[in-house]
């Protein structure tokens, strides 16, 4: 049967002849063939087969492609200046991954201009939007001082509300003999001005960056100043990430490339989200995380980009769920419903990530008849048109196509 959200029908939208409507209203994947969805009032307001659809004040054939959710990208860095493309040549030719490249990237940032970083950060967000991302995160930790952490979190917050200071991301050169005293910036100074621009905090719990009582501060401060956790984890190897995002109540532990069984337990016993970036671990050359093991054990798991100008220089989901199905032991089903619902549940949101009747009517058209395709074609521009609260924002409503 056909569902029905109670608005007025005032500029409604129905787009009809869809090949295959993936929803996501059920808690796991959903998706049904032939279909219809009405638009109204930004939200969604009617979902159901084609022949039932009601009428609306404008309609858009979809000539048999795929409609799903937006994506939702729950972990990047996009807050910015320079570019890293001699270090990521020479890790193809060798070099490992270390975190300290991040200084690089602090450096050039630093020196930009407020100009310099708002532009990029949009070019950046449009790209992000083109590929089908309706909802960003986007964090901070190439200032790491108190003046340019703050001024990239109020840029950041510009284009998202999913903004996160992380200012414990590395320990910069000139607190490099004294990390105790750069930890009490980050968890002091910092906080206090960067905290009304941000939902969440975050920190990079590895060897070379903050160790697990370090973090575990530090989320704590921002606990008490009212920002949610979030936690760079386990990524370069076996560590104390995990176990303290599950004790400090984190909406998500990101990265999970490196985990042992005490680490998958932990992650299936809370509601954490197993944020998984197969980004990085191409561009670094490293072990793909193990998707497969996570949901057998039951862990809800997100996929994002991670892009960043180091380790992750990509804005692309379909590109990262490709990659999930071909590297990780990912279901097609699985990785689109990761870069959708559970993108949405790692920010703990409940009006994205899916197309029940309610949601926000953020939504991608495929040029093609069915998600699969993310996968089976990667590479291939497949995003023909966006809609972001209901408005058309990028590409073009379609003519019918002539599909194979």
């Amino acid at each position: 049967m056909g569902q029905a959200w109670g608005v007025a029908n005032l500029d409604s939208t129905l787009i009809t002849g869809i090949g295959e409507l993936v929803t996501n209203d059920d808690g796991g994947f959903a998706a049904r063939p032939d279909a219809a969805l009405v638009i109204a009032g930004g939200r969604v307001a009617w979902t159901g087969p084609a022949s039932w659809a009601p009428a609306a004040d404008a309609v858009v054939d979809a000539g048999g492609r795929a409609v799903l959710p937006g994506f939702v990208d729950s972990h990047a860095h996009l807050i910015f200046a320079g570019e890293r493309s001699a270090e990521f040549a020479a890790r193809m030719a060798g070099r490992p991954y270390r975190a300290g490249g991040i200084l690089v990237t602090v450096e050039a940032t630093r020196a930009a201009p407020d100009a310099v970083l708002r532009a990029n950060l949009r070019r950046l967000a449009v790209e992000m939007l083109g590929q089908g991302t309706t909802t960003f995160e986007c964090k901070s930790g190439y200032g790491l001082t108190v003046p340019d952490e703050a001024r990239g979190l109020a840029l950041a917050a510009e284009v998202t509300p999913e903004v996160t200071y992380l200012g414990a991301h590395v320990v910069p050169p000139e607190f490099a003999a004294d990390p105790a005293g750069y930890l009490d910036l980050v968890r002091g100074p910092m906080l206090a001005a960067c905290a009304p621009h941000a939902r969440w905090i975050d920190v990079f719990c590895e060897d070379g960056a903050f160790g697990a009582d370090e973090a575990a501060a530090v989320l704590a401060a921002g606990r008490a100043a009212g920002l949610a956790a979030r936690v760079h984890a386990n990524q370069l190897g076996p560590g104390p990430g995990v176990q303290v995002a599950a004790q400090a109540d984190a909406a998500s532990a990101d990265h999970c490339t490196f985990l042992t069984d005490a680490d998958v337990d932990a992650l299936a016993s809370t509601p954490v989200v197993a944020t998984l970036l197969p980004g990085a671990e191409f561009g670094c050359r490293q072990p793909f995380p193990d998707a497969r093991r996570l949901l057998d054990a039951g862990v809800t798991v997100a996929l994002a980009t991670d892009c960043n100008p180091g380790s992750s220089f990509t804005s692309s989901m379909p590109f990262c769920i490709a990659l999930a199905v071909r590297e990780m032991r990912m279901t097609t089903e699985e990785a689109v419903w990761a870069a959708t619902a559970g993108g949405a549940q790692a920010l703990r949101r409940d009006d994205i990530g899916h197309l029940g009747v309610g949601a926000r009517a953020d939504l991608i058209l495929l040029d093609a008849p069915s998600h699969a395709y993310l996968a089976y074609r990667p590479g291939v521009p497949l995003i023909s048109a966006v809609w972001q609260a209901g408005r058309l924002v990028a590409g073009s409503s379609p003519s019918p196509p002539s599909l194979p």
